[in-house]
């Protein structure tokens, strides 16, 4: 089953919010909604990237990678790779 890596942004603040989901779309609305207790003070967001994984094991790995780099550098190149291909 497919699961994607995400990055949000807050259009309040500029902070980004990263994770997991196997539906994308549902999971920014759910974001947007005000569903999801860590994002909800910091509505609205916006999908500034996504990267499709096979499985749910290579998804969070990836997740715990770019949250581990704990760099808004890092982050800003792969909003900017995401945004150009």
């Amino acid at each position: 089953m497919t699961y994607y890596v995400y990055i949000i942004q807050s259009q309040k603040n500029e902070s980004y919010y990263i994770g997991t989901t196997r539906n994308l779309s549902d999971r920014i609305e759910r974001h947007n909604q005000g569903r999801s207790k860590f994002t909800k003070a910091k509505r609205p967001w916006k999908l500034v990237y996504s990267k499709e994984y096979p499985d749910r094991s290579s998804a969070m790995k990836r997740e715990y990678a770019i949250k581990r780099r704990k760099s808004k550098d890092y982050i800003s190149k792969l909003i900017e790779e995401f945004s150009s291909g």
